[in-house]
């Protein structure tokens, strides 16, 4: 692929390709800071492409150059740092970013560039970084670790850097209830959403793009005749229209709970931060309870493992297919397609109709048959059956692909002659895996689908139902009727009159042959050695790595997971984990249904800490306390700090203040001051069981204290634990006075409430928190009590009177 812009040249705003683009409109934005163009309903990614880039990032362990592979959420090296200053995010995925105008988006993982990046020196030494080395190594000499190891550690780990500034923007919550969530905006997830409205039901219908329709708008068929598009918009629209339906686009259900709670973050405002302006939110997240769940999340495209199948050019067959339909952007000029399935056949008929020249297409299969390659073959596209590729030629810095080796393959490995057939860009199939994450999430189990080749949900406990390719279902007939069926189920299990159950809409769609399993392709030369066979792609796991954990006695998948990294990237392993269990089944001798997979958690994409934090930030979070006498203490030109929460006078007056504080210090002790400590807690303590209350509160034995005197003492917890200390005052025979840590009134005084209400009644002891309504002055120094006697307080101050630990009531 060269560096000249790739949209294509008949692309259009609702047109055969580019559909999604208007290009009658320039955006502009940057990468790494320079500039670039791109058009209203690009996303990051799409516009990347269409300048003509190639190399988006690099790999976490060896650094290698890597391009886009997907182009949703599955997408493991397209992970970019978007936005500037304060509002810049980390770690967000180039094919979920929408462009706007003044975007900058900057590569991650590399120094000091992207196209020279020293950390690429690491392939050179892969003999020394094999799977678990950090198991192995940094062991000697033990005075290294803190002072050499450590750092060097810490700098390579993560991918993009924290944000350094404070975050500007507002984020909210939402708590809301409904009878029938739907997971996806597939045609699976609306044709539910239909069925459940029509049966009386409220809905909600989420989907992670901005747009509803799914993998439909680039997978062909008709839904009552007509394009799918067309019968998407008319029902969206009824949807939309229904005040028992609730549309969230934009939303991701990031985690399925207990009892059908789902938390579901919506990116109100990343697309267009002018809505930021006008006090939008930028994130929203919704907490909903939902009686009943409908899973329509659809299935990710799994990537084939041959050798050095990470280079930038190569790409998932549907991901290809997409960028040409939707955004009206070619990957590159010549292509192969390699596949193991038929789907991979609409990409070669589409890149064909757009003008690219599909060079060949490699099918492991010996002999497919259908409508899907009957029209490639109607075409003149030449095709290798019965074939694998055997190797990809790269250029010299490895940034891009010049053509692949293609040769006869056998489940004993490679046979016959290699070829070689220039290209610059691979697409690939190796089958769809249904996305089962948040069926997962509760414990829900999966069984084996050996026509697929892939899990599917099998039982759960939860009231939710799995439809569609989400299902395992991928013929569309089949998907309208399976999710309209399970929309109307949901319905009637939370609804009392639902009616009759509604029929499907009618559609049609090529019918697709077998898929023939394939989880490696044999290399020229073996795997382990220079011919790395990728797995996942952000954490460099190879088919190598797998093949070592099991040499080094580990059979589980857990234990493989950890040991390899396997899965563990930011993309949770959408497009790694199935081929890894293929190939540790392989290695084992064990079938894949018995390997097993690994446990799926929340979330299914990152979440922002901020979004979940919501409104609690800053103020909210922490609400600044203010003292009674604070005005006073500005007038006397006091220099506020905050302190456990409170705004306190930390000196007084003009100048350096460790002076100004060492000056206080000083007359404290030699003459005068005056601190006001009404942070300190006053909780009083009244009722005739009040003394009966505080003995039981205290370890120390309160009830014995006179009026007008003053004990120390400590409260603990269940466990015998300090939990605070202060002075307690006895005022008269029933009303007590808890003076406790500035810090943990709040906590005092809970607890203090929570023992009441349990052990006493509320006519036998009152709590009042009375912090916030008394000030605290504490006089101090060698002439206190000159300062207090002139005051007239109506009281005798001397020793004799006013002794140690008293307490005594005046009025001035």
């Amino acid at each position: 692929m060269s560096g000249r812009p790739h949209r294509l040249a008949d692309a259009a705003l609702g047109g055969k390709a580019g559909r999604l683009v208007d290009t009658r409109r320039t955006l502009k934005f940057t990468f790494d800071g320079k500039a670039m163009t791109g058009h209203p309903g690009d996303t990051v990614a799409s516009a990347l492409l269409a300048n003509g880039v190639r190399v988006i990032g690099r790999s976490f362990k060896y650094h290698r150059p890597r391009g886009l592979l997907g182009i949703g959420s599955e997408e493991p090296n397209g992970v970019l740092a978007i936005g500037r200053g304060n509002r810049m995010e980390p770690n967000v995925r180039a094919t979920q970013a929408e462009l706007f105008d003044g975007l900058a988006a900057q590569s991650q993982n590399r120094w000091p560039s992207l196209d020279f990046d020293v950390g690429a020196l690491n392939q050179r030494f892969a003999r020394l970084f094999p799977s678990g080395f950090y198991y192995k190594t940094f062991m000697w000499p033990r005075s290294f670790w803190k002072h050499v190891y450590e750092p060097v550690i810490r700098r390579a780990a993560g991918l993009g850097p924290a944000p350094s500034e404070a975050d500007p923007d507002t984020y909210e919550q939402v708590h809301i209830h409904c009878d029938v969530l739907v997971v996806g905006g597939g045609v699976a997830g609306i044709a539910a959403a239909k069925a459940a409205m029509d049966a009386g039901a409220r809905v909600i219908i989420a989907d992670e793009t901005a747009r509803f329709g799914g993998m439909t708008d680039i997978s062909g068929g008709t839904i009552e005749g007509a394009d799918p598009q067309d019968w998407i918009r008319a029902t969206v629209a009824e949807l939309a229209a229904s005040d028992r339906v609730h549309l969230l686009t934009r939303t991701t259900v990031s985690g399925h709970y207990d009892h059908n709670y789902a938390v579901m973050m919506e990116r109100v405002a990343d697309h267009d931060p002018r809505l930021l302006d006008k006090g939008a939110p930028r994130h929203r997240l919704w907490r909903v309870r939902a009686g009943e769940v409908v899973l329509a999340t659809g299935a990710i495209e799994r990537p084939l493992a041959f050798a050095e199948n990470d280079r930038p050019g190569i790409m998932l067959s549907s991901a290809v297919r997409g960028y040409v339909a939707r955004y009206g952007v070619t990957p590159g000029d010549d292509a192969v397609i390699v596949t193991n399935n038929d789907d991979a056949y609409r990409t070669a008929v589409t890149l064909f109709e757009a003008g690219v020249n599909v060079a060949h297409i490699v099918d492991a299969r010996p002999d497919p048959d259908g409508p899907l390659i009957d029209m490639a073959k109607a075409y003149g596209i030449r095709m290798s059956f019965g074939s694998g590729i055997a190797g990809v030629v790269s250029d010299y810095a490895g940034k891009g692909v010049r053509a692949v080796k293609v040769a006869p393959m056998r489940r004993s490995g490679r046979v016959g002659e290699v070829k070689t057939i220039d290209c610059d860009v691979v697409a690939n199939s190796g089958g769809w895996n249904p996305a089962v994450h948040l069926f997962c999430h509760t414990g829900g189990k999966l069984g084996f689908n050996d026509a697929l080749a892939s899990f599917v949900p099998g039982t759960t406990n939860d009231r939710i139902r799995a439809v569609g390719a989400a299902n395992g279902t991928m013929d569309l007939p089949s998907i309208l009727e399976e999710a309209t069926r399970a929309g109307f189920e949901a319905a009637r299990a939370t609804v009392k009159k639902a009616g009759r159950a509604p029929k499907a809409p009618t559609a049609d769609n090529a019918a697709e042959g077998p898929l023939q399993p394939v989880w490696f392709m044999p290399a020229i030369g073996p795997k382990n050695e220079g011919n790395k066979h990728f797995l996942d792609f952000q954490n460099d796991v190879t088919a190598a790595d797998v093949e070592l954990a099991v040499r080094e006695g580990y059979r589980s998948v857990e234990h493989v997971k950890r040991y390899t990294t396997l899965g563990m990237a930011t993309d949770q392993g959408k497009t790694s984990n199935l081929n890894g269990l293929a190939l540790l089944a392989e290695a084992t001798g064990r079938a894949i249904a018995d390997v097993g997979t690994t446990t799926y958690r929340p979330p299914f994409t990152p979440v922002p800490f901020v979004s979940l934090n919501g409104p609690r930030r800053n103020s909210l979070l922490s609400p600044v306390r203010r003292l009674p006498l604070e005005a006073r203490h500005r007038s006397d030109g006091a220099v506020f700090q905050e302190y456990g929460g409170w705004l306190r006078p930390a000196c007084y007056g003009a100048g350096k203040a460790p002076d100004l504080i060492q000056e206080e210090a000083r007359r404290a002790r030699q003459c005068l001051a005056l601190f006001d400590g009404s942070t300190l807690g006053k909780i009083e303590v009244i009722g005739p069981q009040a003394a009966e209350f505080v003995d039981f509160i205290y370890y120390n034995t309160m009830s014995s204290l006179k009026p007008g005197r003053c004990r120390y003492g400590f409260i603990l917890s269940e466990n015998g634990i300090v939990f605070d200390d202060g002075i307690l005052m006895r005022v008269d025979e029933n009303r007590f006075i808890v003076s406790c840590s500035s810090s943990h009134v709040a906590a005092v005084h809970a607890r203090l409430e929570e023992w009441r209400q349990d052990r006493f009644g509320r006519s036998a002891v009152y709590i009042h928190n009375a912090t916030s309504d008394l000030a605290t002055l504490t006089v101090s120094g060698p002439r206190a009590r000159d300062l207090l006697e002139k005051l007239d307080l109506g009281l005798d101050l001397d020793d004799a009177s006013l002794p140690h630990m008293s307490l005594a009531q005046g009025h001035f």
